[in-house]
C-alpha cells in the first residue's frame, strides 16, 4: 500500500524554474499542516538542463552553453543569497567570434561585415540597402511569414544566404522557413545600415551587443553549482531527488501524482517543469497529447574535450565561438576552461593520455606512453543539434568533432586528449515553429483549467524566455499568481521583460 501525503503546492522538476520553490515559505506554521509544499525531481541533483557533469578525470562540463546575465534584480538577489561571497563568482567580458571561411569574424556576424573580404562586404551592403529601401514602402501590417523572411527583411538576402539561413539550421535543426518570427526580440541583432556602412569604410569592429556582453560564472562547481546552492537554501524535508522524486503518473482529475518509490502525493496546485510531451505521457491524457503534436523540439549533443598543455595563444581569452560550415557538426564551441580555473583538474593532477587529437577512431594516434603525467590542462565544450530533419551519427560524432577542431585550428593534431565527455539530451531547444504559438494557445489554458501551471524552458515551450533568469522567474511568477494573484509577465509579455535588463522587479511573495 502506497504512502500518501497532501501538499498545497507540488513542484515537479528542480531546474531553474522549479527552484522557484525558493519563493515558497519555509515556516510550516504558515500552513495548516507541515507538508505545505514539495519539490520533486527524478535526477539525483538539482539543475535540470542547467546542471554540470564531472568526468572521471575531473573536468567539468555544463550540459550546454550557460552563463549568468539577468533581466531581473529579483533573480540576482536569489543567486546572491545562495552564493553570497564575492569569491563565489567570476566576472567576464564576452569575447565571441564566428568562424566563417577560415577566418574569425567578431560576433554578431551581421554587425561586423567590415571583417569580410571586400567583395563580400559589397554584396552584403547591397542586400542591406535593398532591404532598408523595401522596408520604407512596406505597410506596418505586413508581417514576415516566417523567420527566413524576417532575416531577408532585416539583414538582406546576401547575409541570409551566407550566414543566417545555414547557421540557424545548424542550431534549430529545422529550416528557417518553418520557424516563426515572433520569438526574435533581443535574440537576433538587427543591423543599423548607416553604422554598418561607416564601419565598412573605416574598417571598424562594431561595439559589444546584447544582454550577455558581460556575464558572470560561478568560480566552483559550474552552472549546476548555482542550483545546488539554491536548493541548499530549501528545507530538506520539502525536496525529493532521484527515485524518491521520480514521477510515474499524474492523475489531473484526482489531483494526485504517483512517485516511483510508491508515494502518492495529493496537491491543490501543480507547478510542472517537465516537457509538455512528457507531461502528456505521464498524465495519460489523449487530448493533451494531441494538442502537443504540433510542438517540435531539437535534441542536443554535448561533447567535452579535456586537453593536456597550456592553452594556446590562438585561443586566448575567447569565451564561445559559432561555426557556420556544413561540414562542421558543432554550431558552438565554448572554451570552458576560460570560465573558471576550477573547470579542469589542477596542473599537478597526473592523467593518462587517451589519444592524440589527430588519431581518429581507427586505433591510430596512440600516445607515446600510457603513464599518467601532470598538466596543465584546458578544455573545450561543443554543442551539436539533432532532429529527424538533421540526423546525427552517434558512433562517429566524437571523432567528427575532434577532426573539425583540428581543421578550424582550435587544437593541433598532436595535442594530448586526456578526457572525453559525451551526453545527449532528447529535449535541447523548444523550437519556435510556425505552429508553436497556436498549439500553446490551447495547451497552456487546458492545463491551467486543471490547476496545472506548466512553466519553464519546455514546460511552457517558449524559447524567447527560457534563459536561466527567465525560467526561474516563470516559476516565481507562477507561485506569486497562485497565492497573490500576481501577473505572470515573463511568460505572457516576453518582449516587455527582455527590454528590462536588471529591472527592480519585486514580487509581494513570501520571500520579500
Amino acid at each position: 500500500m502506497s504512502n500518501s501525503i497532501t501538499v498545497d503546492t507540488l513542484v515537479i522538476g528542480a531546474g531553474p524554474t522549479g527552484m522557484a520553490a525558493w519563493e515558497l515559505p519555509n515556516d510550516s506554521s504558515t500552513w495548516q499542516n507541515n507538508e505545505s509544499w514539495l519539490l520533486v525531481d527524478s535526477n539525483p541533483v538539482p539543475g535540470g538542463l542547467a546542471s554540470t557533469d564531472v568526468t572521471p578525470e575531473g573536468f567539468l562540463f555544463d550540459v550546454g552553453g550557460h552563463v549568468v546575465f539577468s533581466h531581473y534584480k529579483y533573480f540576482d538577489d536569489a543567486l546572491n543569497e545562495a552564493l553570497p561571497s564575492p569569491h563565489d563568482w567570476l566576472e567576464h567580458q564576452r569575447v565571441c567570434y564566428v568562424r566563417f571561411r577560415g577566418q574569425w569574424v567578431p560576433y554578431p556576424f551581421q554587425n561586423n561585415i567590415a571583417a569580410l573580404e571586400r567583395e563580400e562586404q559589397a554584396l552584403c551592403m547591397e542586400g542591406l540597402i535593398d532591404a532598408a529601401l523595401e522596408a520604407r514602402v512596406r505597410s506596418p501590417t505586413d508581417k514576415p511569414a516566417n523567420f527566413d523572411e524576417w532575416n531577408q527583411r532585416n539583414v538582406g538576402r546576401r547575409l541570409t544566404d551566407i550566414f543566417m539561413r545555414p547557421y540557424n539550421f545548424k542550431v534549430w535543426a529545422v529550416p528557417t522557413t518553418e520557424m516563426n518570427a515572433s520569438w526574435v526580440g533581443e535574440r537576433v541583432a538587427n543591423p543599423d545600415v548607416k553604422l554598418l556602412a561607416r564601419n565598412v569604410i573605416l574598417g571598424k569592429v562594431a561595439p559589444a551587443w546584447g544582454p550577455n556582453a558581460t556575464f558572470r560564472f560561478p568560480a566552483k562547481a559550474g552552472t549546476g553549482g548555482i542550483w545546488i546552492a539554491v536548493a541548499n537554501t530549501l528545507p530538506a524535508e520539502r525536496t525529493r531527488f532521484g527515485e524518491q522524486g521520480s514521477v510515474t503518473e499524474i492523475d489531473a482529475d484526482a489531483k494526485s501524482v504517483q512517485l516511483k518509490d510508491g508515494t502518492l502525493v495529493k496537491y491543490n496546485n501543480l507547478v510542472n517543469t517537465m516537457a509538455l510531451d512528457t507531461l502528456a505521457s505521464c498524465m495519460r491524457d489523449a487530448k493533451l497529447a494531441e494538442l502537443c503534436k504540433p510542438l517540435f523540439h531539437s535534441s542536443t549533443n554535448v561533447i567535452g574535450v579535456g586537453i593536456r598543455g597550456a592553452r594556446p595563444d590562438r585561443i586566448g581569452d575567447k569565451c564561445w565561438l559559432y561555426f557556420v560550415a556544413d561540414d562542421c557538426p558543432f554550431y558552438r564551441a565554448t572554451i570552458f576552461s576560460n570560465y573558471s580555473p576550477n573547470n579542469q583538474p589542477d596542473a599537478s593532477t597526473r592523467l593518462a593520455t587517451l589519444r592524440l587529437a589527430g588519431g581518429g577512431g581507427g586505433g591510430g594516434g596512440k600516445p607515446e606512453t600510457s603513464e599518467p603525467r601532470p598538466g596543465p590542462y584546458w578544455s573545450i565544450m561543443l554543442e551539436v543539434s539533432e532532429s529527424a530533419r538533421k540526423p546525427v551519427n552517434q558512433q562517429t560524432l566524437v571523432d567528427e568533432c575532434i577532426a573539425q577542431l583540428i581543421a578550424n585550428d582550435m587544437v593541433s593534431a598532436d595535442d594530448e586528449i586526456v578526457s572525453i565527455y559525451k551526453r545527449r539530451f532528447e529535449h535541447g531547444y523548444p523550437t519556435p515553429t510556425l505552429e508553436r504559438d497556436g498549439a500553446l494557445a490551447e495547451v497552456l489554458p487546458y492545463l491551467r483549467s486543471k490547476d496545472i501551471f506548466s512553466r519553464g524552458r519546455f514546460g511552457a515551450w517558449t524559447y524567447e524566455v527560457s534563459n536561466q533568469d527567465h525560467s526561474f522567474m516563470q516559476g516565481v511568477e507562477a507561485i506569486d499568481h497562485i497565492y497573490n494573484g500576481g501577473a505572470e509577465l515573463t511568460l505572457n509579455y516576453p518582449d516587455f521583460v527582455n527590454r528590462r535588463i536588471n529591472s527592480e522587479r519585486r514580487l509581494p511573495g513570501f520571500r520579500d
